[in-house]
């Protein structure tokens, strides 16, 4: 059975004192290289690591630019860190 709700004027809590920011992103973090590829064109060599994100799932991990992730995660590549270390060649057609 329902009760009558008597409203309590205490209990309300004003939005305005709340500080919400406008950029509601976070940065996603890199824990592990999977796999290594190089890709080879006629004129050039593209390398790419398949990268492991903190709160994500294996599945989730993503293809990114070796030079790139270097740049940004040195750590993740120091010696022995890079499992697989052969090339996987792909020859495209342009």
């Amino acid at each position: 059975m329902l009760k009558k709700y008597m409203r309590d004027p205490s209990l309300i809590i004003l939005t305005t004192n709340i500080g919400i920011k406008d950029n509601q992103s976070y940065e996603e973090i890199s824990v592990e290289i999977l796999d290594r590829q190089v890709r080879k064109s006629r004129t050039k060599e593209v390398a790419s690591v398949k990268v492991l994100w903190r709160n994500r799932f294996v599945e989730e991990a993503t293809w990114e630019a070796e030079e790139d992730m270097k740049k940004i995660y040195p750590h993740l590549f120091e010696p022995g860190e890079i499992p697989n270390q052969g090339t996987n060649s792909f020859l495209g057609t342009f």
